[in-house]
C-alpha cells in the first residue's frame, strides 16, 4: 500500500495524532497530509491512511481511531491511542528504515513501545494524567504548548502549528528509537566486557555507553564500579541499584567528596585524580592507570564497609 493521502482530524491536535504523522510522513514521503474531519475524507479508501478519526479500527482498510466504542486495547488492557494504534502495526518498518540492523528491529519496536509509547496511549485516553511539578515537562504537555493562542485569528494557525509541532515532534522520536538502539548495541559490548573482567569488582568499558541493564541482564552482582575512557581524562564511576532513585551499589569514598586536583590527589594518595562529585557517584583521573588506582581503593574501602 502506497497511500496518496494521511488524513487525521482538522482542529487542535495533540500528541497522539502528531506522533502517527512521524512514522507515517517517514515511510510515505510522497503523501500528503489532510486535516479534515469531512465525511469524504475521513472515509477508508485504497488511496489513504485515516488516524485518530473516523470512528473506526481496521487496519485492513487503512483506518486507526481509538474514540469509538469498543476501542481496542492491548494485551494487558490498556487502551491505544492513534498512536499507539500505529506503532503497532508500521512501527517495525519505521525502525528498519531507520536503519536498525534486522535483528535488533523487534526487540527497538518493544522497548520503545513500553518507554515511548504506551505513555501517550494512556495520557491521550485519560487513563493516566502527568501531575506534580514536572507534568508541564512531559512530552504530551509540551507538544501542546505549540498550539496557537486562543484569539489566534489566523484561519490557518491550526494547521501551521501542527506542521511546525510536527517538527519537533520527529526529533524526539528519531532519538528515542536512535536511543532505544543504541542500547541493544552497548549491551553487546557490555556483555563481552564482563566476561573478560571476570570476577573482577571494576568493569573496564572502552567508552562511555548504557551499562547498567547488561550488567543487571548478566546477574553481575559482584561489580560495584565503572572505569572508561572520555575525550580527555577518565572516569570511574558507581553502579546505581535500580531505575529509581540514585541509590549505588558502593560508594565513591567519603574522604574524596567533592575533592579536585592537588586535594584529591592527597586525599585519595593517587597521582592524576582530578574530580570526585560531592554525591560521591562519579569521578574522574587524568589516566587509566589513576582512574583503575582509585577504583580499587574505592573498591577495598566498599568491601571494607559492607564488612562492618
Amino acid at each position: 500500500m502506497t497511500p496518496a493521502y494521511l488524513v487525521t482530524h482538522s482542529g487542535g491536535f495533540h500528541a497522539d495524532e502528531l506522533l502517527s504523522s512521524v512514522i507515517l510522513t517517514r515511510l510515505f514521503p510522497g503523501a500528503r497530509i489532510v486535516r479534515s474531519r469531512a465525511p469524504e475524507w475521513i472515509a477508508p479508501a485504497p488511496d489513504r491512511i485515516i488516524y485518530d478519526v473516523g470512528g473506526a479500527y481496521d487496519a485492513t482498510s487503512g483506518i486507526f481511531d481509538h474514540h469509538q466504542r469498543g476501542a481496542p486495547l492491548r494485551d494487558d488492557g490498556q487502551p491505544y491511542s492513534s498512536f499507539g494504534l500505529v506503532w503497532k502495526h508500521f512501527g517495525r518498518d519505521y525502525i528498519a528504515a531507520a536503519g536498525v540492523p534486522a535483528e535488533h528491529v523487534d526487540s527497538v519496536h518493544q522497548s520503545f513501545d513500553v518507554s515511548f509509547v504506551l505513555p501517550i496511549d494512556l495520557v491521550d485516553n485519560g487513563a493516566q494524567s502527568p501531575s506534580g511539578p514536572l507534568a508541564g515537562l512531559a512530552l504530551s504537555s509540551l507538544l501542546e504548548t505549540l498550539k496557537p493562542d486562543f484569539d489566534d485569528k489566523d484561519p490557518e494557525a491550526d494547521t501551521k502549528a501542527f506542521h511546525k509541532a510536527l517538527a519537533v515532534a520527529r526529533s524526539f522520536v528519531e532519538a528515542g528509537v536512535s536511543r532505544a538502539a543504541a542500547k541493544l548495541r552497548a549491551e553487546s559490548i557490555v556483555r563481552h566486557a564482563i566476561e573478560t573482567t571476570g570476577a573482577n569488582r571494576v568493569l573496564e568499558l572502552p567508552m562511555g555507553m548504557p551499562f547498567r541493564p547488561a550488567i543487571e541482564k548478566a546477574g553481575a552482582d559482584h561489580l560495584l564500579f565503572v572505569v572508561h575512557p572520555r575525550e580527555k581524562d577518565w572516569c570511574l564511576t558507581g553502579i546505581r541499584r535500580g531505575d529509581e532513585g540514585f541509590e549505588l551499589r558502593a560508594d565513591l569514598p567519603a574522604a574524596w567528596a567533592g575533592l579536585v586536583n592537588e586535594d584529591l590527589e592527597k586525599a585519595c594518595g593517587v597521582p592524576g585524580a582530578t574530580f570526585c562529585h560531592n554525591g560521591r557517584f562519579i569521578a574522574a583521573a587524568k589516566t587509566r592507570a589513576a582512574a583503575l588506582t582509585m577504583a580499587e581503593i574505592a573498591v577495598a574501602e566498599a568491601i571494607a564497609n559492607q564488612a562492618a
